[in-house]
């Protein structure tokens, strides 16, 4: 492929990664991650509602991973309220994963950030010559995050991004976080979640899943040869010597 195309390859490969990087900066600070609907146990079973009635029990909230926002109903009048992750929900929520969430949503910013940067490189440095010596082995190896056949930089941020979903859907459905919110010094009434659905910021994350994997695609449409990927005519060879001995 001619040396102009591989730097429009490049270059857009570059664009989508630091588009991906500035989208889960705004993702991680935004309260958009979760939209959920809360309904007042015990005020609905207190008058027995039902259809209609049950209106005047049901609230909302919104929330990502460092503070939300919410209105809880119980029958009396809405209640606003205000919460934060860190301090006031230690007590309440999974710790060890909502932690790991948040810091693989940074390692995704730093491996994004990166990427975006080595593509740059191929497309407006001289990376045919000089990433195939002993020091590129090593940076595409660091910027990859693998050192195995056939590796790429798109690899690590995809696992990254599949983390943070996976990880915190298990937060929000396994372990019920909008009704431990919801419920959080909440002496006298008892709340359940009536409906949840993922929002913007989550979505975000999705997205820059699926464009580390067309990155990937765009290297191979480019012809770019990654460190420690052997050919098959390499490894026929290799092969043949080994019999000979």
């Amino acid at each position: 492929m001619p040396n102009q195309q591989k730097k429009i390859i490049f270059c857009t490969a570059g664009v989508l990664s630091f588009a991906c990087a500035l989208g889960v900066v705004t993702a991680l600070g935004t309260p958009l991650w979760i939209r959920a609907t809360i309904l007042c146990k015990t005020g609905a079973l207190l008058v027995n509602a039902s259809g209609q009635e049950l209106d005047k029990f049901m609230g909302e909230m919104r929330y990502g991973l460092f503070h939300g926002e919410g209105v809880r109903q119980c029958g009396l009048g809405a209640r606003p309220f205000r919460f934060t992750f860190f301090p006031d929900l230690l007590k309440a929520i999974p710790v060890s994963i909502h932690v790991n969430v948040i810091l693989f949503s940074t390692i995704l910013i730093v491996l994004t950030m990166v990427g975006t940067a080595f593509f740059m490189y191929n497309a407006f440095g001289k990376p045919f010559e000089t990433l195939h010596g002993p020091l590129g082995l090593y940076l595409l190896s660091f910027i990859s995050g693998n050192t195995g056949p056939n590796c790429s930089p798109s690899q690590p941020q995809s696992s990254c991004g599949c983390l943070v979903m996976i990880l915190f859907a298990s937060e929000v459905k396994i372990h019920h976080l909008s009704e431990k919110i919801a419920n959080y010094k909440e002496g006298t009434y008892a709340y359940k979640t009536q409906s949840e659905k993922y929002t913007t910021s989550f979505w975000v994350i999705f997205i820059c899943f699926f464009v580390h994997f067309l990155n990937g695609l765009l290297i191979r449409l480019a012809g770019f040869q990654f460190p420690f990927a052997k050919s098959k005519d390499t490894v026929t060879s290799n092969v043949a010597a080994d019999l000979m001995y």
